[in-house]
């Protein structure tokens, strides 16, 4: 079966004849097999790229998407429940393929980067991405901290996508000068993290992205951007407040040539109307211009008659000496409905924690009682925090 070869950007995604790929161990990955279905596995990343414009695929499942050609099926985060599947045209991943090949200068010849499994959406657009344009791509997955630093130097690479919580991991394990561009997403960074990063890759212009598999790219942040605040639209994207309260704050719905068809299966909490999207996120727009992201509406701890945005508080300890990771679950409470419970990892006393809390948050944000989390923690295939496995701990 033919397979299409391009040294542009297309509505399809396209091998660029200078495309490579390299698997974890370093050894280069055959790009030139025809197959539809994509399962987990990095060998499996070279399926993508050798599609005739006729196909589709399906990502981590058997058989073939809605829609035909130019069609494509991949799943989301999974960080508040099961993955959904969601079902996009290729053409609204080539879109902002054109976007960061100026943004972030990927070339031909980049070699570019990621961590997590190629089934889920970050790593998998990195690689198609980077291939489509012509880079390398390295699939650093199921590596140690120290390994992949290790990968870093040695094959020279200029461009990572990571989640902050895999950055969190590679944080005091060594430094990187190689890495040009840094593109964080699938989480809030923090200004601690922020301040590790510039150590830790000094070389590196420094772009946070916040975005769900839902919309793609929602918004770029920089070091000019407010602390607190995710950024301005990205570029192409309008975005809508939908019901604000007095303080501005309503729910985030997006417009743009980025956004999925929907889901294919179980649904999520994602909602399309009009050519809008929204990923269920709550926010507000600063006089500036940019986002304010709140949380998600699935997520809120809801005590008495108020509302808790866990995402806000995590963030902020997050950004307290010591604290390496953390997670705001709630708690059953017969007198408040809920209450929440922090689980952190790293070092810090509970007293001057809960009081900074009060101070920055006040009272209704303070954790009932705060539990220190001693083995790995736990993350998704995603790269992101495994709040599911996280609960369990608290049954």
């Amino acid at each position: 079966m033919p397979w299409r070869v391009t040294s542009g950007v297309a509505d399809i995604f396209c091998l660029h004849p200078k495309a490579r790929a390299f698997g974890p161990d370093g050894q280069a990955l055959p790009l030139g097999r025809i197959e539809p279905v994509i399962a987990p596995g990095p060998a499996a990343l070279s399926s993508v790229f050798l599609t005739a414009p006729e196909m589709s695929f399906r990502v981590g499942g058997e058989g073939f998407p809605e829609g035909g050609i130019g069609w494509f099926e991949t799943l989301t985060g999974g960080s508040t429940g099961t993955p959904r599947r969601i079902l996009r045209r290729q053409s609204s991943w080539t879109a902002s393929f054109a976007i960061n090949a100026k943004l972030f200068n990927i070339a031909p010849g980049a070699s570019v980067a990621a961590m997590g499994d190629l089934i889920h959406s970050l790593a998998l657009y990195a690689g198609v991405e980077a291939l489509h344009l012509g880079g390398y791509f390295h699939h650093l997955h199921r590596l140690s901290p120290k390994g992949i630093l290790r990968a870093l130097a040695e094959r020279q690479i200029t461009h990572l996508y990571a989640t902050p919580a895999q950055l969190r991991l590679l944080a005091g394990q060594g430094a990187s000068a190689s890495i040009r561009h840094l593109i964080i997403g699938g989480g809030a960074m923090d200004a601690g993290l922020a301040h590790t990063l510039r150590t830790a890759f000094p070389s590196a212009r420094i772009t946070g992205f916040y975005g769900a598999a839902e919309t793609s790219f929602i918004t770029l942040s920089d070091a000019t951007t407010p602390e607190g605040a995710a950024g301005k639209p990205y570029p192409g994207v309008t975005l809508h407040l939908r019901d604000p309260d007095p303080q501005g704050i309503g729910e985030i719905w997006v417009e743009s040539p980025y956004l999925a068809a929907g889901y294919a299966g179980t649904q999520g909490s994602g909602r399309w109307e009009d050519g809008r999207v929204t990923a269920g996120e709550w926010g507000r727009l600063l006089p500036s211009g940019d986002l304010v992201i709140l949380g998600r509406g699935s997520r809120r701890i809801r005590i008495a008659d108020q509302s808790l945005f866990p995402e806000e508080v995590e963030t902020f300890l997050l950004s307290q000496p010591g604290i390496r990771q953390a997670a705001l679950l709630p708690q059953p409470d017969a007198a408040r409905g809920q209450v929440p419970i922090a689980i952190l990892q790293g070092q810090g006393q509970d007293q001057p924690l809960c009081q900074a809390i009060r101070d920055h948050f006040g009272p209704l944000a303070v954790p009932r009682r705060i539990l220190w989390w001693a083995g790995d923690w736990p993350m998704l295939p995603s790269g992101k925090t495994d709040f599911a496995a996280l609960a369990g701990a608290l049954e």
